[in-house]
């Protein structure tokens, strides 16, 4: 950590979406002049592993000393099953949603885990961003949009949902690959999908002591390697504000109550309508400001805009530089964890 230039520190703190029509190499420049960390595989890519290899190889390619600082890129996608699987094809199994995966027990959830994570491994995906550990109500279920609509949640019991979950972790690090419990403290309890809208997004009952953040402590219990924030209001916690730029989510509640002390993460907060009214460099700092460490923007054209308000916001401030290095000391501390990494 203290070998990188405060651009490479922040580049370490950005993961850039690439989307399936998009050519393999058509990031290659954002990801090596702004020395990014990681890559999110978006827009469904569906056929099969020798498909994929190509660009995941040429993605890992990418790391050096000059581009990276020596540190190997986090290649990350979408692998929950059912309606939210986006590598398909020869390779890769058929998926059942998470409600039908509630329905396995914890033993076979994990078993099922393990070959899907050896899958994504075999084709040079190395975290995926799963489990869900959003519980919906059974009296919401589909009008949930962003989970309930889509059968994203193991279950509408809290308990079985912390069960699940920690199987399905269990089973990723069997088959090589990093797992991210998300969408903290939940999406379980709003209508509106905050990737589409920004109404119908507040929840307003869910509380710092709330069950519904049992599948959640349930994941860290588990060991997940990144927990994602999403881009939701909580009234009862935090009015008004997105829970990404929550000081007192990010840091009170899942830092300091909860206990968590590893990667945490946004949800897209690129493309995502729910932020859009936020100028896209505070997307980045008031995430860091709030105690996040990952920004993932599914749009790479707010790459430079963000690592600039990073880069500007440390040397601005004493403060928040050294909120910048204590994330970044957390990836790089992950990185050496799962291999992409040397200490020494």
């Amino acid at each position: 950590m203290a070998d990188l230039s405060p651009a490479e520190q922040a580049g370490q703190l950005l993961w850039v979406g690439l989307d399936a029509g998009a050519t393999r190499s058509s990031l290659d420049d954002l990801i090596t002049e702004r020395h990014l960390g990681g890559v999110v595989l978006l827009g469904g890519w569906h056929d099969g592993r020798a498909s994929i290899e190509p660009t995941t190889g040429h993605l890992a390619g990418l790391a050096s000393e000059s581009a990276t600082a020596g540190l190997g890129l986090f290649v990350a996608v979408d692998q929950e099953g059912g309606a939210v699987q986006q590598l398909q094809g020869q390779g890769f199994d058929d998926m059942p949603s998470a409600i039908e995966q509630g329905g396995l027990t914890d033993r076979e959830l994990t078993r099922d885990a393990t070959q899907w994570g050896e899958q994504l491994a075999a084709a040079g995906v190395n975290v995926n961003l799963a489990p869900v550990a959003d519980t919906v109500p059974e009296s919401l279920g589909t009008a949930n949009e962003p989970i309930g609509q889509w059968y994203r949640e193991y279950s509408h019991r809290s308990g079985k949902v912390a069960d699940k979950v920690a199987a399905f972790i269990e089973g990723m690090h069997a088959g090589g690959v990093a797992a991210t419990t998300k969408h903290f403290p939940g999406l379980g309890r709003i209508t509106g999908n905050t990737d589409l809208t920004a109404t119908g997004i507040t929840d307003e009952e869910t509380t710092t002591d709330d069950p519904y953040l049992d599948p959640f402590a349930a994941g860290i219990e588990a060991g997940t390697d990144f927990m994602m924030i999403g881009t939701a209001i909580y009234s009862q916690i935090d009015p008004d504000v997105n829970a990404a730029f929550s000081h007192r989510i990010v840091t009170d509640l899942l830092r300091d109550q909860m206990g968590y002390d590893g990667v945490v993460i946004t949800d897209d907060v690129g493309n995502a309508v729910s932020v859009a009214d936020v100028p896209v460099g505070e997307r980045a700092t008031m995430f860091i400001a709030a105690g996040g460490d990952i920004v993932l923007t599914a749009d790479p054209g707010t790459v430079p805009t963000m690592t600039e308000a990073i880069t500007t916001e440390m040397d601005d401030d004493a403060q928040f530089a050294e909120l910048v290095q204590a994330a970044v000391t957390r990836v790089v501390e992950l990185k050496i964890d799962r291999g992409l990494a040397e200490c020494g």
